[in-house]
């Protein structure tokens, strides 16, 4: 079994969930007392996202490819970044450490081309949202066309995910707003829609909507364990 490296701590509360899925996939995959080999470098969030808002993405890549050297001098095979904002320096911090990067987005578009489908709703951070890095990937790789919110609506997910879910928080009535959200992506044509945000899937259920949701952090989670078994690379 290969050693899973996770870049963590953006926020805790979606790292958490890496770790657990990863676990509870292998051994279901295995049986007996298996769990997974991992090592997790929890980063400060409060450092990234600062450097997010101030669009010092090179700051922020840094502080990841440090974080992705000390994971391959503890035995990681490979990495993953544990939040889909900053595979936006992905490629960077993989060349620079040395190791292979499992993306997000791969693990994504893959499932999405599984179900058959062409046309999706992406929720997000206001970057993933907004930007091509994660757009562009799908629609390059997969072919997948992507539709995302109107700007006010942006901003309302924004909020949702730094003010509310990045702190633990809960609650009904924002559950309520990205339901909403979702169904006007839906009605612009999105046959599925994408929670492009790790901490999302921790507010919004497959059971709250009508068309098919791929949860961003069990999908590279599941990548993460076929990798680690098989024995594969990413490309």
């Amino acid at each position: 079994m290969k050693v899973i490296g996770l870049i963590g701590g953006m926020s805790w509360n979606s790292s958490l969930e890496y770790y657990r899925l990863i676990n509870e996939l292998v051994s279901r995959k295995l049986g007996g007392l298996h769990s997974a080999r991992v090592v997790l470098y929890s980063l400060d969030f409060e450092e990234i996202e600062l450097a997010q808002r101030e669009s010092r993405w090179h700051d922020a890549a840094s502080v990841l490819t440090k974080a992705a050297i000390a994971l391959k001098r503890a035995g990681a095979d490979f990495l993953l970044i544990c939040t889909n904002t900053m595979h936006k320096v992905a490629d960077e911090v993989g060349e620079s450490a040395g190791l292979p990067i499992l993306h997000i987005v791969d693990a994504t578009g893959n499932a999405i081309r599984e179900q058959g489908l062409s046309k999706v709703g992406l929720l997000g951070t206001r970057f993933v949202m907004a930007e091509q890095f994660y757009r562009g990937r799908l629609k390059k790789r997969f072919d997948i066309d992507v539709v995302v919110p109107a700007e006010d609506e942006q901003a309302i997910v924004q909020r949702i995910i730094y003010d509310e879910l990045c702190r633990g928080k809960i609650r009904g009535l924002s559950r309520q707003s990205c339901l909403e959200i979702i169904e006007k992506l839906t009605e612009r044509g999105a046959e599925g829609v994408v929670l492009g945000c790790t901490e999302l899937p921790l507010l919004i259920r497959p059971s709250d909507v009508q068309v098919p949701v791929f949860d961003t952090t069990r999908l590279h989670a599941e990548a993460a364990v076929e990798m680690a078994l098989s024995g594969g690379g990413t490309d």
